[in-house]
């Protein structure tokens, strides 16, 4: 009799015990689903926040490529008419005034510091995660040290002063005011030379900033493609 008591006992709490405990798998099982759906949810609302960053970042760089290609040109310019080459008149105005400029990348982060506020490693990919942070921790970070802390590539506070006091007995101006055109280059050899120099420099700083902004268009578009797959591949 006590030993049918016992396993009558023991099958009732055996029975109970193997409900509860199943139900505290299934609710942990739950909540670990609902939390990696969660995390899903938010690594996705993040990428695309990225993604439209990057859209945006890549048509000011586009834009900032083209216009330091063009300064680039406005060196050139200047040198023909050092060293007494024919140069368009027409254009001589317009170089005039970007040649010296520096042109400020316009990025935007909001996407990249929702991710570093969330948690890096919400992106489950360990690639992305990396191309992410690559992208905003070292080459945007080198463009805008380029661009407005580098002293050395500010070429408008270098350069505008020294030049502009070598052009300015040769620049012409209208009734109104309006810069005009150059004289015939009459320069002394000092000038000429000094004039060249800074032109040298500022040409090759043009061309290493128009590098730097093609390697990070190519960065953009590199890691928008990544994006998009994860973003294909999730659904």
């Amino acid at each position: 009799m006590f030993r049918e008591k016992i396993v009558r006992l023991g099958g009732k709490y055996f029975l109970e015990f193997t409900l509860i405990f199943t139900s505290v798998v299934l609710a942990f099982a739950l909540a670990e689903w609902s939390s990696r759906q969660g995390e899903k949810v938010s690594e996705t609302k993040i990428l695309i926040e990225i993604r439209n960053g990057i859209d945006s970042d890549s048509k000011d760089f586009e834009s900032n490529l083209k216009m330091h290609k063009l300064s680039n040109n406005g060196v050139r310019m200047l040198r023909n008419w050092a060293i007494n080459e024919p140069i368009n008149q027409d254009s001589l105005r317009f170089y005039y005034y970007i040649v010296y400029r520096n042109y400020s990348p316009i990025i935007n982060k909001t996407g990249y510091e929702s991710l570093k506020e969330t948690n890096l490693k919400i992106i489950s990919n360990d690639s992305l995660r990396f191309q992410i942070i690559k992208l905003y921790d070292y080459h945007y970070n080198i463009l805008e040290q380029l661009e407005n802390k580098n002293e050395e590539m500010q070429d408008f506070k270098t350069y505008f002063h020294p030049i502009n006091k070598i052009l300015t007995p040769y620049m012409i101006f209208d009734e109104k005011g309006n810069f005009v055109t150059l004289k015939k280059s009459n320069l002394s050899e000092q000038q000429k030379t000094e004039l060249l120099s800074y032109l040298w420099r500022m040409e090759i700083t043009k061309s290493f900033k128009i590098k730097r902004y093609s390697e990070i268009i190519n960065e953009i578009a590199s890691l928008n493609k990544s994006i998009a797959n994860k973003l294909k591949n999730d659904k």
